[in-house]
């Protein structure tokens, strides 16, 4: 990179169930901009684009969100890449603030989604269309296609192969589940805030086995927003205290190995988030042991445990035993997910990296209530989508 990028003012609304608050995207939007910008202490017409992610919206979907900020003639981006979405809009704010082409970007994600699970991607029915036709043929050579909805069949399907490979247990995956719970009670933004033991998440309705429901994140409305800035910009309106640094960022997407040894563990994406969390991590000069607090896709339960492993947090097989032994909770040697995770915060696609941003930059800056994790200085974060795409994005303060 050529330049530096800071965050310095972040916003996100409650993330809350489909249906069940008449709330507009744009309205979403221009809640969580609002509060981003306030929290910079910057007005909207200071911004010189925006990077504006969504999936389940029409296309100039962006355009209409930030016209409830301000009517400027910016350039708007409507970027779209699944379940990655919001931190492939904050990685497009950085690059154009980083190489020099603004002092101010304004990087914003908002879903409005539908009761029920995710589908395939099928689109309009052809499967063979889907993006993802190629993941789901490899998970269907090797397990079959089962009458359950199509991502917790992939994952749990992971899932599946690490318990025989590595003698994971129902008990290591539910772990995981158990602290993003508990994680959630302490945050006001997070769509459910309900303490469970460890035997009611192995209890719940078994959505693809071995995952449960209380496993599985759910379909969500919200919005979150950042705003990314240079050097220059902090320092000539005196923000050294308030910016974050985006020390290191990187995105990758499938290659061979995703694919090639046939393994539903590869087809989610842990190559992927190995390969971005190692450029991620050169180009900030920081490691995983370096790093405080982490934010991560635990879309289900299993993809946490894949993660841990991707971003070297330990070596391949033991990630349950990590989950299982409180190393990733307060008290251990990382927090993970102190947000309460997409399990429990919620995952509205399009603002879920965005709001993994905002949740470290609380943390970072001390900000972050009931939820902070004492001494964090560096904090990273991780979103995947499927068809596919990985972000790690290490911040530091």
């Amino acid at each position: 990179m050529t330049g530096k990028a800071f965050v310095i003012g972040v916003g996100m609304t409650p993330f809350v169930k489909p249906e069940t608050r008449e709330w507009p995207y744009w309205e979403m939007a221009r809640e969580a901009g609002e509060a981003a910008l306030a929290d910079a202490g910057v007005p909207y017409d200071r911004v010189g684009q925006a990077a504006v992610g969504h999936c389940h919206q029409p296309s100039t979907a962006a355009q209409r969100a930030v016209y409830q900020l301000g009517l400027t003639g910016i350039p708007v981006y409507n970027v779209n890449n699944n379940c990655a979405t919001g931190s492939s809009a904050l990685m497009l704010a950085r690059q154009l603030v980083a190489f020099g082409v603004e002092d101010c970007v304004l990087a914003l994600g908002f879903e409005k989604m539908k009761k029920g699970a995710l589908g395939a991607g099928a689109g309009g029915g052809d499967f063979a269309a889907s993006p993802v036709a190629r993941h789901y043929g490899v998970m269907a050579a090797r397990h079959g296609f089962e009458a359950t909805p199509p991502t917790a069949q992939i994952f749990g399907n992971a899932a599946r192969e690490h318990m025989e490979r590595y003698g994971t247990t129902r008990e290591q995956l539910a772990a995981v589940a158990e602290k993003n719970h508990r994680h959630s009670a302490a945050n006001p933004n997070a769509q459910f805030r309900d303490v469970y033991a460890l035997g009611d998440i192995l209890s719940a309705k078994t959505v693809h086995d071995p995952l449960t429901k209380l496993q599985c994140s759910p379909t969500s409305d919200g919005a979150a927003a950042a705003v990314v800035v240079s050097e220059r910009f902090v320092r000539e309106r005196g923000l050294t205290d308030r910016a974050v640094e985006i020390a290191g960022q990187a995105m990758t997407t499938d290659t061979e190995e995703s694919f090639a040894s046939g393994s539903c563990i590869d087809v989610v994406g842990r190559p992927m988030s190995r390969d971005a969390a190692a450029r991620a991590y050169e180009e900030s000069g920081l490691g995983i042991e370096e790093v405080d607090v982490v934010e991560l896709h635990d879309c289900f339960s299993v993809n946490e445990l894949l993660t841990y492993e991707a971003l070297g947090m330990c070596p391949e097989g033991e990630s349950g035993e990590l989950a299982a032994c409180g190393a990733t909770t307060y008290g251990g040697r990382w927090v993970v997910n102190p947000s309460g995770g997409l399990i429990s915060k919620g995952h509205p696609l399009g603002a879920t990296g965005i709001a993994q941003c905002a949740e470290l930059v609380w943390q970072l800056r001390g900000e972050a209530g009931e939820r902070q994790v004492d001494g964090a200085r560096v904090g990273l974060a991780h979103n995947i989508g499927l068809g596919g795409a990985a972000v790690v994005t290490v911040l530091r303060r």
